[in-house]
């Protein structure tokens, strides 16, 4: 149970309900009830006042939420023939959103297919979701400092763009949270890292052999998610970190290291999100247009920023940002002169920014 401004009590377990109402509680007016299972509940809802109380997502004994509504409460039911829970109170986790021995039926699989549905009804729950889990991420990203990872998902397991995402996304969780689109690529391999943060280098080494065996989610992703499950399988406490993907680049799949998923059906909203949550800087590694993209989102909110709220921005690659995709020249340019300046930098290696980021 966690109370809010305003004396808005939200309930988000069965456990917070039964707590509340134990201690002689006779009023739900001002509640909200997220994803509660009350089948049970009905004689402790009857006797208690429910005008003013809402109801998000929760399950009644037949007949309940007639009465509830008939007493002036307001209930909003789970939307039907949707996958996904649109009032969860929790982020993902690789075992859900995979959860069956064939992708096509897993759920991840589902909910791509169902985010391609028209109609009002759908349109509303993707957004009732996405809300969902913006409140869940709030939570879970609370008294943590986060470092982004960006970077292409064409990084294939065992090339050596791979396995630097690998040894960056290990050093960084060793003094911070990690946290990437949650893709696969560069962000996988920095989940990995993260993932396997307090184990010794011969732990990380086996695993990107094993990851090796299948360097791509094409043709299969079965096959690949399968690798990533049996690394978790052979080092099963792996440290905290985050991925935050989007349905709406449904043929990317969410990697299997990231131990919480945020994941939305709006891609715009993910891509601030991710940004936002990123407190303690970004790393950008080589990547191609959704990468350049993150640089200057992230670039504009630093461009406008006061230092005290700047955070580090390091590109790796000199020159591939340089020459290949020139980005920083003119994220240089923009720089100079402004409290975002001493927080930019471009370095060759991901020791190098892994270094910066140990200083900032």
């Amino acid at each position: 149970m966690k109370k809010t401004r305003g004396g808005v009590v939200e309930v988000r377990d069965l456990a917070d309900f039964d707590r509340r109402t134990a201690m002689g509680v006779s009023s739900l007016t001002g509640w909200v009830l997220t994803g509660v299972d009350l089948c049970d509940r009905t004689e402790t809802l009857a006797g208690c006042r429910v005008a003013g109380a809402l109801f998000l997502g929760c399950t009644f004994a037949p007949g309940v939420e007639d009465t509830l509504e008939a007493r002036g409460a307001l209930a909003f039911p789970t939307v039907p023939g949707a996958p996904v829970d649109t009032w969860r109170t929790t982020l993902y986790s690789p075992d859900e959103l995979y959860g069956t021995a064939a992708y096509p039926t897993s759920l991840d699989a589902r909910a791509y297919a169902w985010s391609r549905e028209r109609g009002r009804e759908a349109t509303l729950a993707r957004a009732l979701h996405d809300h969902a889990i913006d409140t869940a991420l709030a939570t879970w990203t609370s008294g943590r400092s986060l470092v982004g990872v960006m970077g292409g998902h064409a990084a294939e397991r065992g090339s050596n763009e791979y396995t630097a995402a690998a040894r960056l996304g290990r050093a960084i969780s060793r003094t911070h949270t990690v946290a990437t689109g949650g893709g696969p690529g560069a962000m996988e391999a920095a989940n990995l890292g993260g993932w396997l943060a307090g184990q010794p280098d011969e732990a990380l080494d086996e695993a990107l052999a094993v990851l090796g065996g299948v360097p791509s989610f094409r043709p299969d992703i079965g096959a690949w998610a399968a690798a990533a499950f049996d690394v978790r399988k052979r080092w099963p406490e792996g440290a905290a970190s985050l991925g935050i993907p989007t349905w709406h680049y449904g043929h990317e799949p969410p990697n299997a290291f990231a131990t919480a998923i945020a994941k939305y059906f709006g891609n715009p909203v993910r891509e601030a999100i991710l940004l936002q949550v990123c407190d303690a800087g970004i790393v950008f590694l080589p990547g191609a247009g959704g990468t350049v993209q993150e640089i200057f989102q992230d670039a504009c909110e630093n461009y406008y920023a006061d230092e005290s709220s700047v955070a580090p921005m390091v590109l790796v690659g000199v020159d591939y940002w340089t020459r290949v995709f020139p980005a920083w020249p003119l994220l240089h340019s923009l720089a100079k002169g402004r409290p975002m300046e001493p927080h930019v930098h471009l370095v060759e290696t991901v020791d190098e920014a892994t270094g910066l980021l140990s200083q900032s």
